[in-house]
């Protein structure tokens, strides 16, 4: 599968669908980002039943500044519309891989309880 192009109209509403999300925040000036997007590439062939979007920042400033992007390539991580990973900075390939096999590996029942936990504490 071919890599997504996000933008402030379809963002939220694929990072919200069942399933796993990975989102590469970058822009064609940054030298990190340019290494890093043909392992996402790799990564999106590699592994079809997982969404792989890409939000270039110079595009999609508003986006980039309402999701607090500081630092380019920034990698988040969604799973069933929960955000599990957000991180500035390339990744090498073994590293890339590496996250994806956790992200797949998430106890997603614990973390829903997780956060129904803490939305209860915050709420007394």
């Amino acid at each position: 599968m071919s890599t997504l192009t996000l933008t402030q109209d379809n963002f939220e509403s694929t990072v919200m669908q069942d399933g796993i999300t990975f989102v590469d925040f970058w822009a064609s000036w940054c030298g990190p980002c340019r290494m890093f997007g043909p392992i996402f590439e790799k990564a999106a062939e590699n592994n079809i039943d997982i969404r792989f979007g890409k939000v270039d920042t110079e595009a999609e400033q508003k986006l980039a500044g309402s999701l607090g992007i500081q630092s380019i390539p920034t990698i988040m991580a969604f799973r069933d519309g929960v955000l599990l990973f957000s991180q500035p900075g390339a990744l090498p390939e073994s590293s890339f891989d590496q996250l994806i096999k956790a992200i797949r590996e998430v106890d997603m029942d614990d973390v829903r309880r997780q956060i129904a936990e803490q939305e209860q504490q915050n709420s007394q």
